[in-house]
């Protein structure tokens, strides 16, 4: 099955934010990812979903421009992934948090505010946005596994990316966490940043708008929550996805 929303897209009349056709990545001896040919949308959240080890971290190191690719193109905000011109454009928040430990909050946001080209106030701003004002002061060794992602978050904002891709920034957080970095993401979707956020667990996928499914380095399906469940008849959108697999695999 590969319900698209493609066609959304074209009816929308914009360009894609980021377009990928025919990408073939080998990693060692193993094919991570198998002829994936994709359009994203421009500002909205498009959820990339699978069981770990399907590609999903292949994928968006290709999209940030950190992979090395067997062949294919990957297009992103008009321009080749990795181009300089892009640094500014991309933010990128990968699974393991990338702060110092031992900075401050503010500084650990700061430090990339730098880099990025952008002033102080663009670090303060980032460190209000996920909520972390309380803890600005905190040297990062002290903080939680979620404060440390929340942070990550921040680091990642400074720049006023256009797009933002997320590996899985909701893994091992608590519930409450995870509904209040949700919309977090919401809010940035709705000022008109692209998202593109990975996650294996299922439930997550109607934040998003658009959904990405993968299994064993291939694109399964380009699709939306309700299409989905309405394509395969399953109410449970982990069913649905495990009906997809099934017709794939039968396939």
């Amino acid at each position: 099955m590969r319900s698209s929303s493609d066609d959304e897209l074209r009816h929308a009349g914009s360009e894609p934010a980021v377009q990928i056709e025919n990408l073939h990545v080998i990693r060692g001896k193993r094919t991570a990812l198998d002829g994936v040919s994709v359009r994203i949308p421009q500002g909205a959240i498009t959820g990339l979903l699978g069981p770990s080890g399907c590609g999903k971290t292949t994928l968006m190191r290709s999209i940030v421009g950190t992979q090395i690719i067997a062949s294919g193109t990957v297009t992103v905000l008009g321009l080749p992934a990795g181009s300089a011109a892009l640094r500014r454009r991309v933010g990128y928040v990968t699974q393991e948090p990338t702060v110092y430990p031992d900075l401050r909050v503010i500084d650990n946001a700061r430090y990339f505010a730098s880099l990025y080209g952008t002033d102080r106030q663009a670090a303060e701003d980032a460190v209000t946005a996920v909520g972390l004002d309380d803890h600005r002061t905190a040297l990062c060794a002290n903080l939680s596994g979620g404060e440390r992602t929340r942070l990550s978050l921040a680091c990642a904002l400074v720049s006023h990316p256009d797009l933002l891709v997320l590996d899985e920034p909701t893994v091992g957080l608590d519930p409450v966490l995870r509904v209040d970095l949700w919309e977090q993401f919401g809010r940035l979707a709705r000022s008109g940043t692209t998202l593109l956020v990975s996650s294996h667990v299922m439930d997550e996928a109607d934040h998003c708008r658009d959904l990405l499914l993968m299994r064993e380095g291939r694109l399964l399906s380009h699709t939306t929550g309700a299409r989905l469940r309405e394509d395969t008849g399953c109410p449970s959108l982990e069913e649905a996805f495990l009906s997809v697999i099934r017709r794939s695999t039968a396939a």
